[in-house]
């Protein structure tokens, strides 16, 4: 009952104190909660809430409390604080409370926030929770074994985020990345903390408290499995070496670490901590007899480091081998690593199909194997290591290589000395060369034997390289500079008056956004970015993304022509209205139907100003113009040239016909007259607006007569009612030799019949521009079948039009429909088998 009263007290005052920081303007009250969170945390003896009350705070409402401010960063009572307050108050809550939670809210805000100043604020917290070794108390809170309950994916969650620090704030700071994130200084620096967690697990053993080294452990594999072994070994495993010399109880945690570290990643870590460690003695006291217990482990050490994989130095073959000989738990399993070096080294297959580097890695573990067994352990194995002499040194002197031949004569050598067979031994005759050397390094007394380097604290390693590498690098700067003094003496005599200026006026500002590469960041950029530089970028680079990328054009073709044609020019780009023009015509031509469908419907929807209806339309006619050319295929030409260019062989390789060379002596001898002009030979090419045009041309004829609240086609926006009218008589022309063609003829002359007396100007010239199209590209023998009723009512109306219209182009155009309509006729009645038409 107590603790129920407890949680419910914590409860109901954490409420208050949220409900005061989200609507509360009042600085004193927002102090005011903010200490009241702070009590919470504070486990000194002046602390104002019992021990249950923070335990319960802790577990329940902390992660809360977190969330809470980093959602409410942008609140204006967080810029009235001073910056001493912000630093006690807003971010002191990051740094007092239980570190695994605090770290995934921040880093959960790095990833969530935009690049601001609240960004900089949160990655500076961040910064402060690593460099106060807010990780350390992580490990180590969960080495306990009270530790912090919570699930596995909790706790995968929490690996991931410490294992991918670095990635995770590169990819959101990128090039404003701090230098702690980086993973030169990040990970020496987890290093180092994993280090102090297992010095406080082997304080805590002492005074007889279990632990748990799991996480540690875990997360020790996790960032090997990653990559990044190499830079945390290096900063544990001497540490490592020193402290378990003398010391069992560092000896008994650095075994059981090894041992919590998990299957997936054992072989990560053992293969960075070999190359790590100074000596097989320090590997023996880090990891035991783990090859023993651990099959992976075992098999590891034991197969894949000697045989499958030869990139490490000589030095890790001695660790390996020398650490299994330094036990006799161990060393069967030298005696097995013997006899699978030496079937491997024997093998004829493997002589002549792996390379010379395996080889000689394969070599090497095998003189030191021999050269780690004792006599006795030679004896036992003489059989089989005659036959592998007599089989693997014929296999050699066989090869045709070299280097082989000589690897084969130095083991043969040194195999006969250890078994000395009746007191003969092998001797071959071969010029010594590096490799040579170095085998014949192997086998000289003690050199397996190799010193361990001189224990070094490295518990402040990460800090003091960086610090090194500042002071050289200063130190070098000032020597250059001082050489550069010295080498030109007289350099204040050279001056640069008589130097002519360079010619700078056409220079351009480079850019520090780039353009995108790919339509769909295209996309993302016009619809959320505010930087004016990429938006124009994208904006230019958006038809050349969509002409060259067609398949991911017709992905996102509607949705994207919907974005331009709600585009503002907010920002005033030079050349605006051409750059979204351009993507809008290369978007309809890559994908004609869907966004044709989408123009065509929108011309006719609510709430569009006239200027985008004739957008519609401008861009509709311009791809309907690009759809009826043919397609110029300039880079095939081009590619297609070079070929019979670099194909063509040199005229005297390729000996000429005698009746070739005969007939062009004579049409060189000949004279003419005249000289026929060949015309070139059009190639044809398929009409790709021909089967589309009826997706152009029928739905903008559909609502022309339904006036809407904004657009009214028929009574005041005859402006637009002129582009219609003139945009359908252009797809009417661009539609001749179509099948469709004799249809839209008869829907287009059927519209323009209502309005061939309107009163604007424009609308009669675009009644007869569309009259005249549908007589060019209607064919003759359907005027007369589809519209021979309307043929001579129309031609009456032409004539009054030439007569009496009151502006001269609809007078001309009037006259040029006449004629046309006359040669129709003309040829129709010449025809003896055209339709007659009843007057």
């Amino acid at each position: 009952m107590e603790s129920l009263t407890t949680n419910t007290d914590v409860r109901l005052t954490v409420t208050r104190c949220f409900r005061t920081l989200k609507s509360s303007t009042d600085s004193s009250d927002i102090i005011t909660a903010l200490r009241t969170l702070h009590s919470y945390l504070d486990e000194g003896p002046d602390s104002a809430a019992t021990s249950a009350e923070r335990a319960e705070f802790r577990r329940a409402h902390y992660s809360s409390a977190l969330q809470l401010l980093v959602s409410n960063i942008q609140a204006d009572w967080l810029h009235q604080l001073t910056a001493a307050q912000r630093a006690e108050l807003w971010d002191g809550l990051f740094l007092a409370g239980p570190p695994e939670q605090a770290l995934l809210v921040l880093m959960d805000a790095i990833g969530e926030l935009r690049p601001t100043s609240n960004l900089d604020h949160v990655v500076s917290i961040t910064e402060k929770f690593l460099q106060r070794g807010r990780l350390a108390e992580l490990l180590w809170s969960y080495c306990l074994e009270a530790a912090p309950s919570d699930s596995p994916q909790l706790r995968e969650t929490l690996l991931g985020r410490i294992s991918a620090l670095p990635d995770i704030t590169a990819n959101k700071l990128q090039l404003n990345n701090r230098a702690l994130f980086r993973p030169q200084q990040y990970y020496p620096l987890l290093a180092t903390e994993m280090l102090t967690a297992l010095e406080h697990t082997c304080q805590a053993l002492r005074a007889g408290t279990d632990c748990n080294l799991t996480f540690v452990a875990q997360t020790l594999g996790k960032v090997c499995i990653q990559g990044h072994g190499g830079s945390v070994l290096a900063v544990m495993a001497p540490r490592l070496s020193a402290c378990t010399r003398s010391d069992m109880v560092w000896q008994r945690v650095c075994w059981k670490l090894l041992e919590n570290v998990p299957q997936r990643w054992m072989e990560s870590v053992l293969t960075g901590l070999v190359q790590a460690v100074s000596g097989p003695d320090a590997l023996g006291r880090i990891i035991g007899n783990l090859v023993l217990t651990n099959k992976k482990a075992q098999f590891v050490i034991t197969h894949k480091l000697l045989l499958l994989q030869y990139k490490y130095e000589t030095r890790v073959l001695r660790i390996i081998l020398g650490y299994l000989a330094a036990d006799g738990d161990r060393r069967p399993l030298l005696i097995q690593v013997l006899r699978s070096v030496s079937q491997a080294w024997a093998n004829s297959s493997a002589v002549k199909h792996t390379p010379l580097e395996q080889q000689l890695y394969v070599s090497k573990a095998l003189l030191l194997s021999v050269s780690l067994l004792k006599d006795s352990e030679i004896q036992e194995l003489r059989s089989e290591l005659l036959q592998c002499m007599l089989g693997g040194m014929q296999t050699h002197l066989d090869s045709n290589v070299v280097r082989i031949r000589h690897m084969g004569m130095v083991i043969g050598e040194y195999l006969s000395s250890r078994m000395d067979i009746n007191g003969t031994k092998l001797k071959f005759e071969y010029d010594q060369d590096e490799e040579t050397r170095e085998l014949l390094s192997l086998l000289a007394p003690g050199a397996c034997d190799e010193p361990e380097a001189e224990p070094v604290n490295r518990a402040d390693g990460p800090q003091e390289t960086a610090e090194t590498a500042e002071s050289a690098q200063n130190a070098s700067q000032t020597t250059s500079g001082a050489q550069a003094l010295k080498t030109d003496p007289d350099s204040d005599l050279d001056s640069d008056d008589e130097l002519t200026p360079y010619d700078m006026s056409g220079d351009q500002e480079i850019s520090k956004a780039s353009p995108p590469r790919y339509l769909r960041d295209c996309l993302e950029i016009l619809i959320s970015s505010e930087d004016p530089v990429r938006v124009e970028l994208s904006l230019k680079a958006a038809e050349s993304l969509v002409r060259k990328n067609s398949f991911a054009a017709r992905e996102i073709s509607v949705q994207m022509s919907k974005v331009l044609l709600h585009m503002d020019d907010k920002y005033n780009i030079n050349g605006f209205l051409y750059l979204r023009q351009a993507t809008m015509v290369a978007l309809t031509v890559t994908d004609c139907i869907p966004v044709a469908h989408y123009l065509t419907t929108e011309f006719y929807s609510l709430n569009y100003s006239l200027r985008q209806r004739l957008d519609i339309l401008e861009v509709l006619a311009l791809a309907a113009q690009e759809l009826s050319k043919p397609v110029t295929e300039k880079k095939a030409a081009s590619i297609s040239s070079a070929t019979t260019a670099e194909s063509t062989p040199y005229p005297g390789d390729n000996p000429v016909h005698w009746q070739q060379v005969v007939e062009k002596r004579i049409q060189s001898k000949t004279k003419r007259l005249t000289k026929k002009v060949n015309q070139p030979v059009t190639k044809a090419t398929p009409n790709r607006y021909a089967p589309v045009a009826g997706h152009f041309f029928f739905p903008l004829l559909k609502n022309y007569d339904k006036p809407q609240v904004t657009f009214d086609l028929l009574g005041s926006d005859h402006l637009v009612l002129g582009r219609l009218i003139h945009t359908l008589g252009l797809f009417m022309h661009l539609a001749v030799n179509a099948p469709i063609a004799a249809q839209m003829g008869c829907a287009l002359l059927d519209f323009v019949w209502a309005v061939r007396y309107h009163a604007d100007q424009m609308v009669r010239r675009g009644v007869l521009f569309a009259v005249c199209s549908v007589f060019l590209s209607m064919p003759s023998q359907n005027l007369l079948v589809d519209i021979s009723d309307q043929l001579f009512e129309t031609r009456s109306w032409l004539a009054d039009v030439a007569e009496g219209d009151p502006d001269a182009d609809c007078r001309s155009l009037a006259v040029q429909s006449l004629v046309l309509l006359d040669k129709s006729l003309k040829k129709q009645l010449q025809d003896p088998q055209a339709p007659t038409v009843e007057t």
